[in-house]
């Protein structure tokens, strides 16, 4: 079985890490309320619900 022959330094064991991050979500606001929301999604927030204009979520009934 192959073994490495020589330790890998810090750097060229940082440098293949550089692309393992996390990448922040990309956020639109809702033309309707405002409320961020992810894109191609129908609006989260329950007063809302609407998705290109339509309302596609049922609203909540107010006590």
């Amino acid at each position: 079985m192959p073994v490495p022959k020589r330790r890998r330094s810090r750097a060229r064991r940082d440098r293949g890490r550089t692309h393992k991050k996390l990448t922040p979500a990309n956020l639109s606001r809702c033309p309707e309320c405002g409320t961020p929301k992810l894109p191609h999604r129908a609006c989260p927030n329950a007063d809302c619900g609407l998705y290109r204009g339509r309302r596609v979520i049922e609203q909540t009934a107010k006590p």
